[in-house]
């Protein structure tokens, strides 16, 4: 096999939707299990739908997920510009040829005469009318033309489009690496535009002659652009380029979570979880759309989690790291059917890698956001402790802070449950000769203060299982939560006696 190039080429029409962030992801896979190379080339060569900073946000949410291209529009290389719009000449021979040698022909129609076109074929009968070999005969194009008529519109300034002449008798065989066989018949194929009346090529004509020349070997994309695969197969045979014409994989779709229909925008924002990796300011609605990483997704975990969205190990295994993923990477093990976005799993998947995350970063923010967020001081030894205690807890990093308010301040109330029916004289006794052993000890390790607890409990004869939830109740308030012996190592032998005293004197 020739040295492995692949590409992910995004279009910067807006922010990246997770579905694009999922193929560049598989391709970056793909090159890395083949020793290859990953380049990120920008399509931008539909001028009407730029979008001002989407080639940056792609930029930035590729960085945020450590899918890092080797050739870029930002990193250079062999084969540069890798923006379409900066390659403008580059595609003006090759759409010559394909006229020279009478695959391409001009067409002058105007938008009403293609309506009016496409209005008669779905009058008589067709579902789906195509500028097609019959079509072109009844339309204004140097077919129908003669030479002359044709010079004078050029010669006027009349704007035109360059199509592409497709044989309805053709056959086009593609063997794609995870469909197999596909066999389509020219007839059903349409004449596309292949250079539109701004001289810019379309997506056909200049994904082929880029991948042409950047040496791309093979075509990972998704199942949107099978339909088109046919014409672009077309257009390797008759460019001259079909013994380096790369091998083609189509990704199965990724659908709503409940398997109907492709996974959008509207149907994330209906149920609530982001679509796009990172925030998305968008500058035409103004809308603001919450991304994965601000969230609180780590983005381990969503690279993790969109590995899975159509590929399987075969394994039992679940958790990869990326050098795992690229080592078990492959396009054969990528399933044909379309895959649920399951959004249960990808919390379930950070949830995992927050429980091993290294505690010093994640106790950074948790620092910051209480100093922020409520005013609260407090030491990176003890915001790291919080996370130790909570790690097993919650699904995001900024549910900490919130989550540890309560070693903050006293009780404020009390849980019903527990006041009923464990708070008594016993429980009363148990609690306050254990705040009076804490008293003389500011420090004190989790392990040390389960075995005074046990101890105390045992010399005057108390069961200890038994008021082990009104303890936590007189400290926190609550009638269950995270590890108790922990929490009073955090906050200190004193402040839990204090804590307790406080708390007696509530419950009278």
């Amino acid at each position: 096999m020739d040295q492995v190039r692949v590409r992910f080429a995004p279009s910067p029409t807006g922010a990246l939707h997770i579905g694009g962030v999922r193929t560049a992801l598989f391709n970056y896979l793909f090159a890395k299990k083949n020793n290859g190379t990953f380049i990120l080339r920008i399509e931008d060569t539909d001028q009407t739908r730029f979008v001002e900073g989407a080639e940056e946000y792609i930029k930035q949410s590729l960085e945020w997920c450590g899918i890092a291209p080797d050739e870029s529009p930002w990193t250079g290389g062999n084969y540069a510009p890798y923006r379409q719009s900066e390659r403008k000449e580059l595609y003006q021979k090759y759409v010559q040829k394909l006229l020279d040698e009478g695959n391409a022909y001009y067409a002058f129609d105007t938008p009403e005469e293609l309506d009016a076109m496409r209005e008669r074929l779905k009058e008589a009968g067709m579902a789906t009318p195509q500028y097609n070999a019959a079509a072109r005969r009844t339309m204004k194009n140097s077919i129908t033309l003669s030479e002359d008529e044709v010079k004078s519109k050029m010669e006027a300034g009349e704007p035109y489009v360059i199509r592409f002449k497709v044989d309805p008798k053709e056959e086009v065989r593609l063997n794609d690496m995870i469909r197999g066989w596909v066999h389509v018949h020219g007839s059903t194929l349409d004449d596309k535009v292949l250079m539109k009346s701004d001289g810019l090529p379309t997506y056909h004509l200049a994904n082929i002659v880029d991948d042409h020349l950047m040496k791309i070997t093979h075509v990972i994309r998704g199942e949107e652009w099978l339909p088109s695969a046919p014409l672009h197969v077309l257009l390797y045979k008759y460019l001259g380029f079909a013994d380096s014409m790369p091998q083609f994989a189509h990704l199965p779709l990724i659908l709503k979570p409940d398997g109907n229909g492709k996974l959008s925008k509207r149907a994330a924002d209906k149920l609530g979880f982001p679509i796009f990796p990172l925030n998305w300011n968008d500058p035409e609605s103004g809308e603001l759309s919450t991304g994965f990483k601000e969230e609180g997704y780590l983005p381990d975990a969503l690279i993790n989690f969109l590995s899975f969205l159509g590929w399987n190990p075969g394994t039992e295994q679940e958790l990869f790291s990326k050098k795992e993923l690229i080592q078990a990477f492959s396009l054969e093990k990528v399933n044909k059917a379309g895959t649920k976005f399951d959004i249960e799993k990808a919390k379930w998947f950070n949830q995992q890698y927050l429980k091993n995350k290294d505690g010093a970063e994640i106790a950074s923010l948790i620092k910051t956001q209480l100093e922020e967020q409520y005013g609260l001081t407090t030491t990176g030894e003890i915001a790291q402790a919080i996370f130790h205690l909570l790690k097993e807890r919650v699904t995001f990093p900024q549910e900490m802070a919130p989550n540890a308010l309560y070693l903050f301040q006293d009780p404020t109330e009390y849980d019903e449950k527990v006041v009923s029916k464990k708070w008594n004289e016993e429980a009363k006794k148990a609690v306050s000769i254990y705040a009076d052993a804490l008293n003389e000890k500011e420090d004190i390790s989790p392990e040390e203060a389960k075995e005074l607890f046990f101890n105390l409990m045992e010399a005057n004869d108390i069961k200890a299982g038994k008021n082990m939830q009104a303890l936590r109740m007189t400290i926190t308030g609550a009638g269950s939560g995270p590890d108790l012996m922990e929490i009073i190592s955090i906050l200190g032998g004193k402040a839990v006696h204090d804590r307790i005293k406080f708390s007696i004197n509530q419950l009278k």
